[in-house]
């Protein structure tokens, strides 16, 4: 049991490992903190119901996670073809175009379940 617990624990931490190295090397994951931060405190000041709630949190890790594993992509293709390969850049673009496609959803997201109760608030705001 001790050694399985030892176990688990090191994996959690090269879990929070390469999650801080994705937080430090890649310049876009800062604009998705500032992003997920931005929409998390809205959220909470909107009162959204959990339904809404699941679906913006399932928004956010949907973009956290392609960042992940596009740098996962990024750091075994560079391991692989250290030397510039039209291959590497094909794998890195498809890589890079997965984060785009998930953060251009969760946007959409966003904008349906957060905008109608945003603007309401706001228009009181401005009669």
């Amino acid at each position: 049991m001790i050694e399985f617990l030892k176990s688990r624990t090191k994996s959690f931490r090269y879990a929070f490992g390469g999650w801080w190295y994705v937080i430090r090397t890649q310049r876009n994951a800062w604009i998705h903190a500032v992003v997920s931060v931005a929409v998390i405190i809205v959220s909470f000041w909107l009162g959204l119901n959990a339904q809404d709630w699941a679906v913006i949190i399932i928004a956010i890790a949907m973009v956290w996670t392609a960042e992940f594993i596009n740098t996962a992509l990024e750091a075994v293709v560079d391991l692989a073809s250290p030397e510039h390969h039209d291959l590497a850049r094909v794998g890195k673009d498809v890589g890079a175009s997965a984060v785009l496609i998930a953060a251009g959803s969760a946007a959409i997201i966003g904008f349906l379940i957060l905008g109608p109760p945003l603007w309401e608030r706001l228009s009181s705001f401005f009669p």
